[in-house]
Formats: structure tokens, C-alpha cells, sequence
């Protein structure tokens, strides 16, 4: 499949949903272009609607009622040239974890056009923040934090309360945590001040960090998440555990799936193969 947008290259989709002849351009263009590379779908990654993403990205208010028609046009102009091909073509979106995203699109509407969407349950805290805290904690906790609370768990309910149908929900998983540096020494680093992170790789992290002198791995038993604490550095990431309970947790839910980013943080497969094992 073909996605579209993206955190970098969603600035103009305000523009491109806006009438329906700017809907009519951009579907008739997406379906050109997966006929022409033999693709089997096109998925949009709207980042994001009305309100979010990057400064610089052109929003309107009327964005959430243009995104539904948007898709709705998507689809329209994909079942055209599938009943010519004789192919049924894939639409998909990826869409916010947070409750502001639901707030600013139809889904309940969106639902009907098309196959899956998938949720991006992580960065549900990162360098963003001021104290050091999990990615995506699978549950919500009642520890005292000096922060917002949030959980994958929380997003996919917010998601199918919508009526959304569960088995079109593709709940994401990261394959990349967060590195915290210079945190204070209490609590295990967990909610504690820090001065400088970034995003790192389960490669990374897994080759330099988990066995390394002086780090001790820790496991919150409500969230199901593991951290890594060495005094002064603290690293929130997924491994093993936490992925085959992931990977439960999409079982239980009859959810449709799982979607990971991203592949080539993981080379040598060992959380791909905890979450596929877990799926089976």
C-alpha cells in the first residue's frame, strides 16, 4: 500500500479535502498511482485534523467534516477502478491515540469506508514532558504522578466507544522506547525530573543498554511495561514480556491486529517474534 501524510507531509491536506473538487484530484490521483506500481491500497495518515501536528500545517475547524467526505471520496473512486480490475483495493487510515483526535473527526461515519485504521498507542509520553515516564503503559495505574495519566488500554476503549468496530482497530505497537538522561535517583527514575531524551531503537537499546554494568531492568505490574534504571539514566522501551501482552491484550479485545513502527528498529526480530507468537 501507498500511506499518505505523515508528522512531515500532512500541511496540505486542509487544502486537499477542502472541496470536492480538490477530494475528487487527490482520489483520482491516489488510484492512478496504485494502479500504476500494482499497490493494493492507499492508507492516510492525517496529522491531524482541526487542531495538532506541525505549526506550519494549514487547519481549518470544517477540516472535520472534510476529512469523513475526504475518505468517503477515497473510497468511491477505489470500488470504481476495483470493479474494473476486478480487485477489491485496501483503505485505511492512522489516526491519534488521544481523545482531542476523536474529538475532531467523525469515526462513527468513517467506519463505513473503510477497512482498518490504525491507532497510534505510543508517544503516550516522550521527551516532551517534564518528568520521566513510560511510552505506552498497556493500562492505566493509580500511582501518584506529577503528570498526566494515559494507556493504550484507555485509547482503544475510547476508540471502540465510539462504535468503531473492534475488528477494523489495529492497535500500534512501538519497537522504540526513550531514553531519559541526568533523572533523579529515587523511585527507581520513574516520574522523576530529567535534562535531555530522544527516541531509541529496541536495537540499540538491546545491544548497548540491557545487559550493560550498572543498569537493572524493572517491570510495572499494573501497566505491564519494563524501564531500565542505571542512577542517572532511565530508559522506557517494550521487550518480550511486554509485547506478548500486547499482543494478548489485542486477543482479548477481538481487535483486528497489530501495527508496528517501525520495522527496522527491531533487525534481529526478537519483539516481532514475541508479538507474532502472541497472535497466533
Amino acid at each position: 500500500m501507498i500511506a499518505v501524510g505523515g508528522w512531515s507531509w500532512s500541511s496540505r491536506f486542509s487544502d486537499a479535502a477542502l472541496t470536492d473538487a480538490a477530494r475528487t484530484v487527490f482520489a483520482d490521483s491516489c488510484v492512478d498511482f496504485i494502479v500504476k506500481y500494482g499497490l493494493d491500497g492507499v492508507d492516510i495518515d492525517w496529522e491531524y485534523p482541526v487542531v495538532g501536528g506541525l505549526s506550519t500545517n494549514i487547519r481549518r475547524p470544517e477540516d472535520k467534516y472534510n476529512f469523513t467526505l475526504l475518505m468517503q471520496k477515497l473510497r468511491e473512486k477505489l470500488d470504481l477502478r476495483g470493479a474494473t480490475d476486478g480487485k477489491d483495493y485496501i483503505l485505511s487510515f492512522a489516526g491519534a491515540a488521544g481523545s482531542w483526535y476523536l474529538n475532531n473527526i467523525e469515526l462513527s461515519k468513517l467506519s463505513q469506508y473503510v477497512d482498518y485504521a490504525n491507532v497510534m498507542t505510543y508517544d503516550l509520553h516522550g521527551s516532551w514532558d517534564s518528568y520521566t515516564d513510560f511510552n505506552a503503559p498497556l493500562y492505566d495505574n493509580s500511582d501518584v504522578s506529577p503528570q498526566y495519566k494515559g494507556s493504550v488500554d484507555q485509547s482503544v476503549n475510547s476508540w471502540l466507544q465510539t462504535g468503531f468496530p473492534a475488528e477494523k482497530l489495529i492497535m500500534g505497537v512501538p519497537f522504540y522506547g526513550y531514553l531519559y538522561k541526568a533523572v533523579g535517583n529515587s523511585n527507581n527514575g520513574l516520574y522523576q525530573t530529567y535534562s535531555g531524551a530522544a527516541s531509541i531503537s529496541y536495537a540499540n537499546i538491546a545491544a548497548n543498554y540491557l545487559n550493560a554494568p550498572g543498569y537493572v531492568r524493572f517491570f510495572h505490574n499494573v501497566s505491564k511495561i519494563p524501564w531500565l534504571f542505571n542512577g542517572t539514566n532511565f530508559i522506557s522501551y517494550e521487550d518480550a514480556e511486554s509485547m506478548g501482552l500486547k499482543a494478548s491484550y489485542i486477543k482479548s479485545k477481538d481487535l483486528g491486529g497489530a501495527m508496528i513502527w517501525e520495522l527496522s528498529q527491531d533487525p534481529n526480530e526478537v519483539l516481532l517474534s514475541a508479538l507474532y507468537q502472541g497472535l497466533k
